[in-house]
């Protein structure tokens, strides 16, 4: 109550600050802590850390579409998203569409446009919005080292949940017919919601990382959830990604085997790591091709389209 202060050692003080302490420990268990949120805003154009651009950059109008940013509540405030769907119609399916270590700018923005002109409702949420904005650094380990990395999967879950509650209720979107698409860091997210997420029908996860280090807040990985994913997901990957080695993939394949899951993984030999990222040299047009392909036949195959 606002204006109300309470002696330490009253029986009211006592009670209040018990109810502090609950409300914090369900934060903690959450993995969500009450903070202030560092970004508010999507950036415009692309990341500092990419600049400058591939001539080959592909540019998704909005012709026919309905894009803009918007502020969706989560469990400790809002953060900014990126949607975009068709302007005339409803009951569009949704996708999640999950950034790279970049944050969201431009790419993503218009990997949201690919989708919306295919008929669904994607949605892009800010997902580092309270540790920090990738988007003014210029150097590729300082996004990593100063904010990425201080990012809990578990608050990544919550705000994915939280955006798939929002797009449920803007009477446009059917979240009957979910599905998730990340790239890089977004990639590895995409195998952990279809372990976390029982309204998920399909994934597809672009070259995110399998296997590696575990600590308090990336405690799982997606090898440790291969035989608790409650969707299939589809891992499309470089075969010259030198951050991803393809004996990891086969660790994967192999457990993906032996839970009987029917998830799978398609790795180009000739491309390497963000192949699908036409503003960067590594782009791979003919396997960015081939993998939007199978991502559209994955997600119909699995009810997500």
């Amino acid at each position: 109550m606002v204006g109300l202060v309470f002696s330490e050692n009253s029986l009211a003080g006592r009670v209040h600050a018990r109810c502090d302490k609950i409300a914090l420990m369900q934060q903690v268990a959450a993995g969500v802590d009450r903070r202030q949120f560092l970004v508010t805003k999507l950036s415009a154009g692309f990341a500092m850390a990419v600049l400058p651009v591939s001539a080959q950059t592909i540019t998704t109008d909005t012709d026919g579409l309905e894009a803009s940013e918007v502020s969706i509540p989560t469990a400790d405030g809002h953060i900014p998203v990126y949607r975009a769907m068709p302007k005339s119609g409803k009951s569009f399916p949704v996708v999640l569409v999950v950034q790279e270590i970049f944050g969201v700018h431009e790419h993503i923005k218009d990997i949201c446009r690919r989708f919306a002109k295919l008929g669904y409702l994607a949605v892009a949420p800010e997902l580092y919005a309270r540790q920090g904005d990738v988007s003014k650094l210029t150097n590729i380990q300082d996004v990593i080292s100063k904010v990425v990395s201080k990012v809990p999967d578990a608050q990544v879950m919550s705000d994915l949940d939280a955006a798939v509650e929002w797009a449920g209720k803007t009477g446009k979107g059917d979240v009957g017919r979910l599905g998730i698409s990340g790239f890089c860091w977004g990639g590895r997210i995409v195998w952990l919601y279809a372990a976390h997420s029982p309204k998920l029908k399909a994934g597809v996860a672009w070259y995110g990382r399998i296997v590696g280090q575990t600590n308090e807040l990336q405690p799982k990985h997606p090898i440790d959830v291969a035989g608790s994913l409650k969707a299939p997901v589809l891992g499309l990957y470089g075969g010259k990604d030198q951050g991803i080695p393809l004996d990891t993939l086969e660790q994967m394949r192999a457990a993906l085997k032996a839970a009987g899951n029917p998830s799978e993984i398609v790795v180009y030999p000739e491309a390497g790591h963000g192949f699908n990222a036409d503003y960067r040299p590594g782009y791979d047009k003919e396997a960015a091709q081939d993998g939007w392909k199978r991502l559209q036949q994955w997600f119909k195959k699995y009810g997500a389209a």
